[in-house]
């Protein structure tokens, strides 16, 4: 860090509303932390901008002291790639206002906001935003990168649902990108991450859900030996199911608090978490193929505010705890990749240590594969595995875990992952996998918009040649 000059950032500095952190000061190690706390990187700047001109003057001034430039929202990414090493870090962190038009069903957020924000700003006038499974996840991360949620068989992808957004390009230019304006970059940004500017609001559609906003859902838990059976019937039953009616399957270790019974503490299963958005006079009738199915541990659905459902798992998996994460798109779940899962199922290495599937089905699967950059489109699952644990001393054993049972599951997928959902040392392959079809064509766009690669600290897509 002494290689680096002091004089140009007091430069910067002056041209700022936001706060500059730099290496010296007491606030640089909470600064540069990130949710993953495996990641332990040692950026030159940290700068919390304040508004849209202070994240031109990081561009222009990244750009004029050959910098790299990493860009920070929420800081929720598997990878850690709101920071890198040596970079000067664009930090939204003092950015995280929402303005609701009710009447419009629309709702404009700043790219510091995690989906908690919006859920806070929409659910009170009984609408949500199609998002992720988090309330803590960021908005800016999850959209760019596609956004699978509890929404997506109803309403589509966060994409799907993103109207415009504002983009600072790589020359410092301000620009809104919308399906009339910039419409190749709107295309490219939704799916396509980090790769063509900086974001600094997205403006999204809203939809109406529930009873003004309340929703019916929570777990279902299972017997990890009963996992093959489950695995089966959910295949089976979640295409058949009405589009209001969204799971996810996981493999998971029951959390040793409440609302869960004491007795389960502690005890491996499997599981689906569901999300009912339908009116609720319908609620029996739709959700009694699963309430009568099987003999599950856990009956835990209720009626409640969607917000309260995409916050409930918040508290277990708080920022700083150590991750390894692995994916893979999957069109089914077929029998030879129900036995891999049970397999690891029983070898989960610590009790935060997952593994998910979260449906690309209904609304989401009927949007062409070339209409957003987002190319997965034909139905199935997005997967990961996740090994998770407070313990440094448990990430060589949970990664080991991780890369062993997505070895053995990846003959099985569709190929490519949610990008979301990658580490930040996968390769290019694994990148052009991911976005299928698509990926030339986000070569051209990203060679028109950032023919330099400025912004590479993200799964990145080279300029075209």
């Amino acid at each position: 860090m002494t290689t680096i000059a002091t004089a140009p950032y007091e430069e910067l500095a002056a041209t700022l509303r936001g706060d500059l952190v730099l290496p010296s000061d007491p606030g640089y190690d909470a600064a540069r932390a990130v949710y993953n706390g495996s990641i332990d990187r040692r950026p030159s700047a940290i700068v919390r901008v304040r508004d849209t001109a202070d994240v031109v003057a990081c561009v222009k001034f990244a750009r004029a002291h050959d910098i790299t430039i990493a860009v920070r929202g929420g800081g929720h990414n598997a990878g850690g790639l709101g920071v890198a090493d040596d970079a000067l870090v664009i930090d939204f962190a003092l950015l995280h206002s929402t303005t609701v038009d009710p009447e419009h069903h629309t709702v404009r957020v700043d790219a510091g906001c995690t989906w908690a924000d919006v859920d806070h700003a929409t659910v009170p006038f009984g609408m949500a935003v199609p998002c992720g499974f988090l309330g803590s996840t960021g908005v800016a991360g999850l959209t760019l990168g596609g956004g699978v949620g509890y929404l997506a068989r109803k309403f589509g992808l966060t994409v799907d649902n993103l109207l415009s957004a504002d983009v600072v390009l790589a020359d410092g230019t301000l620009v809104i990108a919308s399906e009339t304006s910039h419409p190749d970059l709107f295309w490219a940004l939704r799916g396509g991450g980090g790769n063509f500017g900086v974001v600094t609001s997205f403006t999204f559609r809203a939809h109406d859900i529930g009873e003004h906003g309340v929703i019916i859902g929570g777990p279902v838990l299972y017997d990890l030996a009963d996992t093959p059976d489950v695995m089966r019937w959910y295949r089976e039953l979640l295409p058949s199911l009405p589009e209001e009616l969204s799971g996810w399957f996981g493999l998971l270790t029951i959390p040793p608090a409440p609302p869960f019974p004491e007795q389960l503490w502690g005890r491996k299963a499997c599981g689906i978490v569901w999300c009912y958005t339908g009116p609720h006079d319908r609620a029996d009738e739709v959700l009694e193929p699963v309430k009568t199915y099987g003999s599950p541990l856990v009956m835990g659905l209720h009626e409640m505010p969607h917000n309260v459902l995409q916050t409930a798992f918040d508290a277990l998996y708080p920022a700083g705890l150590q991750w390894y994460w692995k994916a893979d798109f999957f069109t089914e779940i077929t029998d030879e990749a129900i036995d891999v899962h049970v397999r690891y199922g029983q070898t989960m290495p610590t009790p935060f240590s997952t593994m998910h599937l979260y449906p690309i089905d209904g609304a989401a699967a009927r949007v062409p594969a070339d209409a957003t950059a987002f190319g997965h489109r034909d139905g199935g699952w997005a997967g990961v595995i996740v090994g998770v644990s407070p313990e440094p001393a448990d990430v060589d054993v949970m990664t080991r875990w991780a890369k062993d049972y997505w070895s053995d599951l990846h003959p099985t997928s569709a190929g490519g992952a949610y990008i979301n959902f990658m580490m930040d040392d996968e390769g290019q392959e694994r990148v052009r996998a991911s976005y299928r079809d698509n990926y030339d064509r986000l070569a051209r766009v990203k060679a028109k918009y950032d023919p330099e690669n400025v912004f590479h600290v993200n799964q990145n897509i080279r300029p075209a040649r």
